[in-house]
């Protein structure tokens, strides 16, 4: 069953598997469709288990065979800044569920720096900003994401915009660092919130009882300051992707099942 709030919408399975599933469908069917007469798709990477079960069921399902992965340039919202190979690097979990498995050139895939290339985190975070300005068009210095992955903390954080706090408010920046996280690691290269927001969509994945609350607040419209999901918002479409667990505070006169 799907939500919809104004322009934002709630597409809901039962289970995390599901949606996963159900994600994983919707995006190769997005990408084959940006690819299919030879344009170029820059996709914009989340973290979280969510974020890798969404990849792992890309991996695996039939349709990925289908695309022309040269085409396709991946990025991240965030990283973790820390040793490039680290198991908490969100590049790395990103690789062992799809990138290690589908034929994508090495130089379409943008990393972010590792605490171990010898950048210091500011640094990481203007190299980024360079990689995506190399991608620029004629509106912003920072490609157009034809998908753009969020993962939704239990506070409402995304990417890592945490509430409260100055990075979410910069718009004079592509990358921004991130130090003192309310969430560890504590330094993180982390994406702003215009070039989120000029995404064509946006799509945020967020499964358990424990992000309810953040679920109900973003699509009520609260502050983006203090509830930076409530902030995203692609240029074509907003959906966020939850299981039943995430949706039980969400009024059942939202539910839009066109989607």
């Amino acid at each position: 069953m799907q939500v919809s709030s104004a322009e934002k919408r709630v597409v809901v399975e039962a289970t995390p598997a599901a949606l996963a599933t159900r994600v994983a469908d919707r995006f190769l069917t997005r990408v084959r469709a940006r690819t299919r007469n030879g344009r170029i798709a820059h996709i914009a990477l989340t973290g979280g288990s969510m974020g890798g079960s969404v990849l792992s069921a890309s991996a695996a399902h039939p349709r990925a065979s289908d695309i022309d992965w040269s085409l396709v340039h991946f990025w991240w919202g965030d990283e973790r800044f820390v040793p490039r190979e680290h198991a908490d690097r969100n590049s790395v979990q990103s690789r062992q569920a799809l990138l290690d498995h589908i034929p994508v050139p090495a130089e379409n895939v943008h990393e972010v720096a590792g605490s171990d290339d010898g950048l210091t985190l500011d640094e990481a975070a203007a190299a980024y900003a360079a990689e995506l300005a190399r991608f620029g068009n004629d509106e912003n210095p920072w490609p157009s994401f034809a998908v753009c992955f969020l993962g939704v903390g239990p506070d409402g954080h995304i990417a890592s915009l945490f509430p409260d706090r100055p990075e979410v408010t910069v718009t004079d920046a592509a990358a921004l660092p991130v130090r003192n996280s309310p969430k560890p690691p504590p330094e993180r290269v982390t994406l702003t919130r215009p070039v989120l927001n000029s995404s064509k969509r946006v799509w945020l994945v967020l499964t358990g009882a424990d992000k309810a609350s953040a679920l109900g607040l973003a699509l009520a419209g609260a502050s983006y300051t203090s509830v930076p999901a409530a902030g995203a918002k692609g240029r074509k479409r907003t959906v966020f992707f939850v299981d039943e667990a995430a949706a039980s505070e969400v009024s059942p006169d939202l539910i839009d099942q066109a989607y």
